[in-house]
């Protein structure tokens, strides 16, 4: 007899809830995972609290003129004002450039980099691959394919806070605004299809 009772009063206990209305979980399916909001990135650390190279910083000044300012990006504007590209992406507006770090240059060999470092024409287009004349947002970024001023396209992959170009490099930090274009931190350089 105690059995029973025991076994009524589960059976009581499984009944209960239900006749509260109290149901079994649902699946739904996942919704996409919007983008961050907000600088997003490891690197993001090495940014200055204030002053020169800061996010704020950078906020006020032309692309160009923000990556001169950043010690991250100390090669990049070198090479950008080699290539004679510093004025034209200061001129231009709402423009994406995917910036590779001092890491993605030293990543060369030191024959590669002084081989395109003293090729214009050929620094011009991989520096023109970097840039697409549109304001990318981080939600694009999942599953993005733009066109660059160089005419060819790059595409973006990730999730979350991960996120890759062309599958080779990583943004490292990223959605740094300026006051003329969104900047991607990569740590490789992008190479243009042949």
């Amino acid at each position: 007899m105690g059995a029973r009772m025991a076994e009524a009063a589960v059976a009581a206990a499984v009944v209960l809830p239900l006749g509260l209305g109290v149901s079994a979980p649902r699946s739904y399916a996942m919704e996409p995972t919007p983008g961050p909001t907000g600088t997003f990135g490891p690197d993001c650390s090495e940014l200055p609290e204030s002053g020169e190279g800061s996010a704020a910083a950078m906020a006020e000044q032309k692309v160009a003129d923000a990556a001169e300012g950043s010690r991250q990006l100390a090669q990049l504007s070198s090479a950008l004002t080699k290539a004679r590209l510093d004025n034209t992406l200061n001129q231009s507006d709402d423009i994406t450039l995917f910036a590779p770090t001092n890491h993605a240059f030293n990543s060369l060999s030191e024959t590669q980099r002084d081989s395109l470092l003293n090729d214009p024409e050929q620094l011009k287009k991989v520096l023109t691959y970097h840039v697409v004349d549109d304001s990318i947002t981080p939600s694009q970024l999942p599953n993005g394919s733009f066109k660059t001023l160089e005419g060819s396209e790059l595409t973006t992959s990730g999730s979350g806070t991960s996120y890759k170009v062309n599958d080779s490099a990583n943004i490292v930090c990223g959605n740094i605004t300026t006051a003329n274009a969104t900047v991607y931190f990569i740590d490789a350089l992008l190479t243009p299809p042949a």
